[in-house]
């Protein structure tokens, strides 16, 4: 199972794949021109990169194929410019590489084939590539479906839905959503039971996806995202700071916040 995914931090497909990482509270990293550049300006602090010491886009995609042990580029037809670049030398110093060419297959198509390149080759640390947003106004949304997709491929490897089941009821109870983010809290610790709640607060925050995927269609309904409850979704959105903000995203948001408060509220601390 993925470990860390790194990019060369551009607009676009690097990125996507950052902002990914960050949801799923997945390492990330990668290395990125002197000056943290990309075509935007300088790559916001909240993307943890190491600077190069040139401002040579080459140079770090060189560095990130030789740091990470396999590179995906996620792309639409013939690879051009440094997407092809960054096949080409991958090639050379003999690195896994997969070109995911979105002209020739659908989005849960690529990710199985993501999820296989990982799976084949034992990757831990991906390097994800391709266009920038400029030239692919697409490419952001599309690396962030197959990544997620992928993720949730995982999930359903390891059965870890059954066990999630085991803690969070199906049942929908209708009654006004919540329009804020503590009402939010409040109705789902209303929800759920002692034991569930337990069992959320020890979880470890690096499998964070299992409790996503396990309780996503609950939270869903749950909370009116199914029916466009607005209010909500913009709080949310303004918190997680993203122009391509989703529901999905939003439930994450919550799910997090939810997890961060029953931490102080729900594990035991031994006091010396």
């Amino acid at each position: 199972m993925l470990k860390k995914i790194i990019s060369g931090g551009q607009t676009g497909a690097d990125q996507s794949a950052l902002d990914v990482a960050i949801k799923f509270n997945i390492d990330h990293g990668g290395w990125i021109p002197k000056g943290r550049l990309t075509e935007k300006g300088p790559l916001p602090d909240k993307y943890q990169l190491k600077e190069m010491d040139t401002k040579d886009y080459r140079e770090r995609t060189k560095q990130n194929i030789i740091d990470s042990h396999g590179t995906v580029i996620i792309s639409r037809g013939k690879l051009t410019g440094g997407s092809n670049f960054t096949q080409s030398f991958a090639k050379v110093v003999g690195r896994p590489n997969c070109y995911i060419d979105l002209l020739s297959c659908e989005e849960f198509e690529a990710a199985i084939i993501l999820k296989s390149f990982i799976m084949e080759n034992q990757i831990h640390v991906l390097n994800v590539a391709g266009p920038r947003l400029s030239r692919h106004p697409w490419i952001y949304m599309d690396v962030k479906t197959i990544l997620e997709t992928t993720l949730y491929l995982f999930f359903l490897d390891m059965g870890q839905d059954k066990m999630i089941q085991k803690y969070i009821s199906s049942e929908i109870i209708k009654e006004a959503f919540p329009q804020k983010m503590e009402d939010a809290i409040e109705l789902i610790c209303g929800d759920l039971k002692l034991k569930t709640k337990t069992f959320i607060a020890k979880f470890n925050p690096k499998n964070i996806n299992i409790l996503y995927f396990g309780m996503l269609e609950y939270l869903r309904h749950r909370l009116g995202f199914d029916i466009e409850n607005q209010p909500l979704f913009k709080q949310c959105s303004a918190r997680i700071g993203l122009d391509n903000c989703t529901i999905e995203d939003a439930v994450m948001e919550i799910l997090k916040e939810l997890k961060h408060n029953l931490e102080k509220n729900h594990i035991l601390r031994v006091v010396k």
